[in-house]
């Protein structure tokens, strides 16, 4: 089972970006992290980061096939792209949604989420733990897509 993660736009500044709103973990913590859950679970890891739109919406077509699942934190993204949410509804990849802070007790624009319709589910305001918590979550729709459960 190999799972893909997506960092999105401007979490490659975590521990130094508004720590205040996104905390003082940085996103090589976070990637640590999530390779120790891999190892403990025998889950394939793969992980990437991008500022583009247009390369997330590639990093999502080219994971068909090699991905059972997608742990994906869009970060701003989430609340704009359309392209990143028909890239998830044309993989047909299991989704999870990550989020650090909690979107829906922010500014009234980040409460709106254009991923979270065609995600399998969302992980939001827990810190870093969204992450682990999200990445339980993938492992597990990865499961149950393999064994023809939804």
């Amino acid at each position: 089972m190999n799972i893909l993660v997506i960092h999105g736009p401007n979490l490659d500044l975590l521990g130094r970006r508004e720590p205040d709103v996104y905390g003082e973990t940085t996103l090589e913590e976070i990637n640590a992290g999530l390779k120790s859950i891999a190892a403990e679970e025998g889950v394939g890891l793969e992980i990437r980061q991008s500022n583009h739109e247009g390369k997330i919406v590639e990093m999502i077509g080219k994971a068909i096939g090699r991905f059972d699942a997608i742990l994906m934190n869009p970060a701003a993204y989430t609340h704009t792209s359309v392209a990143i949410r028909d890239a998830i509804l044309s993989a047909g990849i299991p989704v999870v949604e990550v989020h650090l802070s909690n979107i829906y007790a922010r500014e009234e624009f980040r409460r709106t989420s254009l991923i979270a319709p065609v995600a399998v589910g969302q992980v939001s305001g827990f810190g870093p733990m969204s992450y682990y918590l999200g990445f339980r979550a993938a492992i597990d729709a990865a499961k149950k897509r393999r064994h023809g459960k939804t």
